[in-house]
């Protein structure tokens, strides 16, 4: 009984099995390959941003039809890989692919399931974490990050503002993009702007739809603190693609960085997926980058670094240029810092009352614009004048100046009063408090108590003397 139980259950597999083979032999056979190619032919046709290119391609495709290339493949993985090497085998691009659907099974419509599919994705998005994935300070203090992709900068922004800003204080910046497949352009453009502080036209993007370009310009403002001077290097290999590779053009053009490593990839066609039938689809480029330098981009030739190295060598060669580099910045910036301290001091030593304010002012600013003296380093300045020195007036000028350049701190408006309260100018100080008190009210200043309190000493100064 038991034997004819197991002969029965061998014979239903064994028929369940020629079943299913039979109807995957039916379903891909030489009429699904025939539609799906028509379908690849047409979808190049309407959307490819290289119309004339999408028809040599499609006379290369019915050609190899014809002569019955595509005979020889009996699944959908090796017909996918077959058409992606017939049509880049004309129109050279490496974005345009052919894949295979992963098999779709609808999932069970439980809490359960939606609470463990939204975790799922939560999860797979931290880890991620829009592909910034490490940022440090190496020897030297050179900055490094490591950079997986470009992701959205709707969403992103913070998240580059932050890495960004942990390299605001370094003396040369390597950016990893070896294993960096592209993204967002907007995001390119956003990190390429923390390196310039000039408008510069970085790239365009042309798009056959509409027949329209979009300039992409350095911006005005970022989120942190840009570093247009700061030594920069960019780590590449053939993994690097798309929008690593306008990133790296871009520097490469603008003369901005120094690329180290392998030749990229070579995709400079941006454009999205579309459905060729259940189980395949194309990616197809819809647009083309057009670099205003060289009025071309890098699709097919990739990115070729000015310092080529081996896989192996790529990080060490890295740091060692980027330690020659930063030595070179540290002394470069010495100098320039020192000129502007001594033409900051000469004006202080050479003060003239009622004539030097608008040259200590100019000269504080100018020291400000380099972030070599900050609102408190000035206000620290003019204390200095105003305790040690006993320059009453030189001071005065110091936090005067200072008001000028922070207008919304409420506490140089109350160093100000104070400098002119020493000084005797109870009025103009008692203007200056009542500055910094509206100041800090609306800033929710958590010292405005200490600030209502010196506007009430100054007050009471004055009644004293009435």
């Amino acid at each position: 009984m038991k034997t004819a139980i197991r002969f029965s259950i061998l014979m239903v597999l064994l028929f369940f099995q020629f079943t299913t083979s039979y109807a995957q032999e039916k379903s891909f056979n030489r009429a699904y390959k025939e539609d799906a190619i028509q379908v690849l032919m047409q979808l190049m046709n309407d959307y490819y941003v290289f119309p004339e290119v999408a028809k040599l391609t499609e006379k290369y495709l019915t050609k190899q039809w014809e002569k019955g290339h595509f005979d020889q493949f009996e699944d959908d993985e090796t017909f996918a890989v077959a058409l992606t090497e017939s049509v880049q085998a004309i129109n050279k691009d490496k974005h345009m692919r052919i894949r295979v659907n992963r098999p779709y099974e609808a999932p069970e419509n439980t809490p359960e399931r939606m609470i463990e599919e939204r975790l799922d994705r939560i999860n797979r998005s931290r880890r991620a974490n829009f592909g910034f994935t490490t940022v440090k300070i190496m020897e030297g203090n050179i900055g490094y990050l490591d950079l997986r992709g470009f992701a959205g900068l709707e969403n992103a922004k913070p998240v580059a503002d932050a890495y960004m800003k942990l390299m605001s204080r370094t003396d040369a910046i390597i950016i990893d993009l070896r294993k960096n497949g592209g993204g967002s352009p907007s995001m390119v453009q956003y990190l390429c702007s923390y390196f310039f502080d000039e408008k510069l036209h970085l790239n365009s993007l042309y798009w056959r739809e509409g027949n329209e370009t979009r300039e992409f310009w350095t911006l005005d403002k970022v989120g942190g603190i840009k570093m247009p001077e700061v030594p920069l290097f960019v780590m590449t290999s053939s993994r690097t693609f798309s929008g690593a590779e306008e990133f790296s053009y871009n520097m490469q053009t603008q003369k901005r960085a120094t690329l180290i490593g392998q030749t990229t990839g070579g995709g400079a066609n941006p454009g999205g997926t579309r459905r060729i039938n259940e189980n395949l689809t194309v990616f197809i480029p819809t647009g083309k980058a057009i670099n205003p330098k060289t009025n071309t981009n890098w699709e097919g030739v990739g990115v070729i670094p000015e310092v080529e190295t081996t896989v192996e060598k790529t990080m060490d060669k890295a740091h060692e240029l980027a330690l020659e580099a930063a030595e070179s910045y540290r002394m470069n910036t010495k100098e320039k810092y020192s000129k502007k301290l001594l033409d900051l001091y000469s004006k202080l030593d050479q003060y003239d009352a009622g004539e030097s304010e608008k040259a200590i002012l100019q000269a504080l600013m100018s020291c400000q614009e380099t972030k070599l003296l900050g609102e408190g380093d000035i206000n620290r300045l003019g204390y200095q004048y105003l305790l040690e020195h006993k320059k009453e007036k030189i001071a005065e000028s110091i936090f005067r100046a200072n008001t000028i350049l922070y207008p919304n701190s409420a506490n140089v408006f109350d160093s100000y009063a104070e400098a002119l309260m020493m000084n005797g100018n109870l009025a103009s100080s008692l203007k200056n408090y009542q500055k910094a008190v509206e100041i800090a009210i609306e800033n929710e200043d958590r010292s405005v108590e200490v600030y209502r309190k010196n506007l009430e000493s100054v007050k009471n100064k004055l009644k004293s003397e009435q």
